[in-house]
């Protein structure tokens, strides 16, 4: 999605590797295993000192790993002020897809609002939000599952699946806002 909106996208897996970056996306996956091994490689106290200059952005097990609470003893990096439920909506066969509102996406010149087609697997729901954290997101029953605050982005959802570069606007500004 980056490299399609112009944007050079690398890989980081060693805390050398941040050097020079606008911005970083922490990707989905399983996120006990992203802070174990943040904590092994040595990447937790250079992400929080990243994330005080540049923006990060966390979706599904990303957002996890951002946020100050997950119930569970597990790394974090504990950025945003936010408790995540992990799995909320179940296993990985209740993984579903909504469409959703979120008025702060830019629109596409010429283009008017419309719904973001969310993909949600095996994701967290956002349960609290601190007093600086804007909610970006909800699902009908009133569940939180995007947010932001300052420069960080946690969504509960796969935005990269969707087709959708909205999301990836939004950061791509943040990154070119920071720099």
């Amino acid at each position: 999605m980056l490299r399609g909106l112009g944007h050079e996208a690398v890989e980081v897996r060693k805390p050398k590797q941040l050097a020079g970056l606008a911005g970083l996306i922490i990707p989905g996956g399983e996120s006990t295993t992203i802070g174990k091994l943040a904590v092994e490689y040595g990447l937790m106290d250079p992400l929080r000192a990243f994330a005080a200059e540049r923006p990060i952005w966390g979706t599904c097990a990303g957002a996890i790993f951002l946020a100050g609470d997950a119930h569970r003893d597990q790394p974090l990096l504990g950025l945003m002020d936010i408790t995540v439920v992990r799995n909320a909506f179940g296993r990985q066969v209740d993984s579903f897809e909504i469409n959703l509102d979120v008025p702060a996406l830019p629109a596409a010149p010429g283009e008017g609002a419309r719904p973001f087609h969310a993909v949600f697997i095996r994701a967290p729901l956002i349960e609290r939000v601190g007093p600086g954290v804007e909610v970006l997101a909800r699902l009908p029953n009133n569940g939180i599952v995007a947010a932001r605050q300052g420069r960080l982005l946690a969504t509960s959802f796969h935005p990269e699946l969707s087709g959708d570069d909205r999301f990836h606007r939004l950061f791509a500004g943040l990154a070119a806002s920071s720099v």
